[in-house]
């Protein structure tokens, strides 16, 4: 149970975010919830009851330091679903594009963890956000290959160097989200048609289905250092 604790979700305006937020709050935490645009927050805000808020970008490193010195401890949960994976032809990445995609989420992700874990109870956790789709490497994935695999052992070690406090990796599939319509545009109906058509669950995975999983791993203080795939079996049929 994760009642009366206190979870953070940078990235909570919108789709897995705030849905975790809105999870979180329904099952008696208490929530904060971060974004980029003020507006698209505050609208969050009330939708998730959020006890706070913050509008700053999660990857300027000041920002994110600042955000955490002015949260009051003690923290439990803190969740990242800010960011997103980087597609296109290797050859066409510059170097500082290639490092830039390789980086992303693991920088985030430990500048995430170097100002958090001093404020949070042992036994909570840090949840970050990757995917299965990497996995399968194909024409027009580019660098995301590289970056997906990199995800499950930066998980692992930073479970064992910041422990008592958990670090655990959910990796998604397509999830029905504002994101993905917004990057499939009109092909969005034809890939949830595909979806439910191949997928061996026979729907599309929701935000409702990932924060669901992000809340278990908040209450169940077994879990550290793994990575938990959620994709519908969209990896196995793809």
């Amino acid at each position: 149970m994760i009642s009366g604790q206190t979870v953070v979700v940078i990235g909570g305006s919108s789709g897995i975010g705030l849905e975790t937020a809105r999870r979180a709050r329904a099952d008696g935490a208490e929530v904060v919830i971060t974004g980029r645009d003020p507006d698209r927050l505050r609208q969050a805000a009330q939708e998730a009851g959020a006890q706070r808020t913050a509008a700053f970008d999660a990857t300027d490193a000041a920002a994110l330091r600042q955000f955490f010195t002015d949260l009051p401890a003690p923290l439990d949960h803190v969740m990242v679903t800010a960011g997103g994976p980087t597609y296109g032809p290797l050859l066409k990445m510059t170097p500082a594009q290639v490092s830039q995609a390789l980086s992303d989420h693991i920088v985030l992700g430990l500048e995430v963890a170097r100002n958090a874990v001093g404020k949070m109870r042992p036994g909570g956790t840090l949840i970050f956000m990757g995917g299965t789709g990497g996995r399968r490497i194909g024409h027009g994935q580019g660098i995301a290959g590289a970056a997906t695999a990199a995800l499950p052992p930066f998980t692992a070690a930073l479970a064992l160097e910041v422990a008592p406090i958990r670090v655990n990796l959910i990796a998604a599939g397509f999830v029905d989200t504002p994101l993905s319509a917004t990057l499939l545009g009109d092909q969005l109906d034809a890939r949830r048609a595909e979806l439910r058509r191949t997928l061996p669950i026979g729907r599309v995975v929701g935000p409702a289905d990932v924060a669901a999983l992000a809340v278990h791993i908040m209450s169940n203080t077994a879990l550290t250092g793994a990575t938990y795939d959620i994709d519908g079996g969209q990896q196995f049929v793809s």
